[in-house]
């Protein structure tokens, strides 16, 4: 037996405190414990994401990119691309590593071309969302929330670009609720559909 072929690959696989309470609420569906752990693991990464993908919008918007003329569109694009791809990075390492440290068949760099591609197409559709949804969601809750606004501020008559504000809230919200999901199951059953 030679030196190389007693070297065996080391498969990294991280352990931190949340593996605990996502294993211990995981062993009460059974049989579908092991996709219920990668499912609330695969949460926390996106949400961990969301994170970086924000704070890295904001510094960069506070420092090297400020959203300001000239070329102030421009700027918006650069930063909040940056921000998507930091976000992208991140959740690929964790999701290789954590919730999906079996996962190994295929080389890294297709395993990431393809959850870039997933992660791409999510984002996609929930800006076509956004953009398509946030006025008349706006209008609506608008109506449905001023009687509870006007409790706490009497006389307040919403603005147009509160209007907007809310519908763009609340469309991001059920947008990024959709994009976890399609994300988990893509990702799920085709860049890692090597693990049992």
């Amino acid at each position: 037996m030679t030196q190389s072929d007693s070297i065996k690959v080391r498969r990294i696989a991280m352990r931190n405190p949340l593996d605990v309470p996502i294993e211990a609420i995981s062993r009460r569906f059974g049989e579908r414990s092991k996709e219920v752990e990668r499912f609330l693991k695969f949460a926390f990464v996106g949400a961990l994401g969301a994170v970086i993908d924000a704070g890295t919008l904001f510094a960069l918007q506070a420092t090297l990119l400020p959203p300001v003329d000239p070329n102030k569109s421009l700027k918006v694009v650069i930063a909040s691309t940056i921000a998507f791809v930091a976000a992208v990075c991140s959740n690929f390492i964790w999701n290789r590593y954590w919730t999906y440290p079996d996962s190994r068949s295929r080389p890294i760099r297709r395993q990431l071309t393809q959850f870039a591609f997933i992660s791409f197409v999510g984002w996609f559709g929930r800006t076509i969302w956004i953009s398509a949804s946030y006025i008349w969601l706006g209008a609506l809750l608008s109506d449905l929330l001023l009687p509870e606004i006007q409790l706490l501020r009497p006389g307040y008559v919403p603005s147009e670009s509160a209007e907007a504000k809310i519908g763009s809230m609340a469309a991001w919200f059920v947008g990024v609720i959709i994009v976890l999901l399609w994300n988990f199951f893509a990702n799920r059953y085709w860049t890692y559909n090597d693990v049992d």
